[in-house]
């Protein structure tokens, strides 16, 4: 039984423009054959320095990652991947700059500049959390996902624990608090929601942690209020004593006449103009010089003279001869890395 010519028509035209389309797909586009390096090492890095000193991240992106291919042996590796590193931070690629902090660690872990490595490390974590509208507000942080501030964190108790003498160990130390005292927001944060859905236990114990792990935070009176008002809910009138007591031998303006807590006073950090400004007024746990050089230190944009060390000097401009990013200090300077 033969088929009709419409459909014998039909089936021909589909075959064809299936084959036609397989044949595209499976049509190999034209590979780039890596010809070898283009030029010497040392040309290499005289372009990469270039590009650095006009802050073309871009080119000089290409001109390490070649030195990095090609002479991964030779005088300038090092100090390629190092460039390289503060290269990728400045084109806020962060899980790069991780990446290559990572590396140069695990392959350079006696390195005399591999302090700078775990530095970069810490703060290029900590970036990740920030969110590019939110970053100068108090809900940036504490009252969204932490998790890339807690990798942060840890990086930073890890580079002071090797390099406590490091340039950098006063900036990580500044970062370190505050951290701290986003962590303990998030936690208080969560707390609170747990005293509205009446979680009484699990705000007891998010406040405890916030009092074991830093002690020292604008959020101590708070914590303390909330187990007081926990237990006093859950019936434990002698533990919510307890910490009422110390609340008021700290805090006095925080307990009532009656003894119990007053937890609405205990809740600075929270105060209805705080919220309302988004956390940037109402901050009375803080000063505002120190509000101030923690901005300066953590999100505010970094100025041409300090940019190079992350925020944590200003230094004067460096000079023309030494233009590589990571070469600002002199070798005298323990942390900056030296060719």
């Amino acid at each position: 039984m033969s088929l009709p010519h419409y459909k014998i028509t039909m089936l021909v035209l589909s075959l064809g423009i299936a084959s036609a389309m397989v044949g595209c797909s499976s049509n190999p586009k034209k590979e780039v054959v890596d010809t070898g390096p283009q030029s010497s090492e040392q040309v290499y890095m005289q372009k990469a320095e270039k590009a650095l000193e006009r802050g073309q991240y871009t080119d000089a992106a290409k001109y390490l990652e070649s030195v990095d291919t090609y002479y991964p042996t030779g005088d300038s590796a090092q100090q390629a991947q190092l460039e390289l590193l503060y290269v990728k931070f400045q084109q806020k690629d962060y899980e790069g700059a991780v990446a290559l902090a990572d590396r140069f660690i695990r392959l350079n872990p006696q390195h005399p500049n591999a302090d700078y490595a775990y530095y970069v490390r810490g703060v290029a974590n900590m970036e990740q959390n920030y969110d590019a509208i939110l970053r100068y507000t108090s809900l940036k942080q504490a009252h969204r996902d932490v998790s890339y501030m807690k990798l942060a964190y840890q990086n930073f108790v890890d580079f002071i624990r090797r390099y406590p003498s490091s340039t950098y160990a006063v900036d990580a130390a500044q970062r370190m608090k505050f951290i701290g005292n986003e962590l303990a927001e998030s936690e208080m944060n969560a707390a609170r929601f747990a005293i509205k859905r009446k979680a009484f236990v699990a705000a007891i114990e998010r406040s405890q942690w916030v009092i074991e792990h830093f002690p020292q935070t604008p959020q101590i009176p708070e914590a303390l209020a909330t187990i007081s008002y926990g237990y006093s809910k859950l019936g434990d009138q002698a533990m919510a004593q307890q910490y009422a007591e110390v609340l008021k031998l700290n805090y006095p303006n925080l307990v009532k006449s009656d003894g119990t807590v007053n937890l609405r006073a205990a809740r600075k950090e929270g105060s209805w103009f705080n919220r309302a400004t988004l956390g940037i007024f109402g901050r009375e746990a803080k000063n505002s010089s120190e509000a101030e050089a923690e901005q300066q230190s953590v999100t505010e944009e970094r100025s041409l003279t300090n940019r190079l060390s992350f925020g944590l000097l200003d230094r004067p401009e460096k000079s023309k001869s030494i233009p590589a990013p990571v070469e600002d200090a002199a070798p005298t300077d323990a942390a900056a890395p030296a060719q």
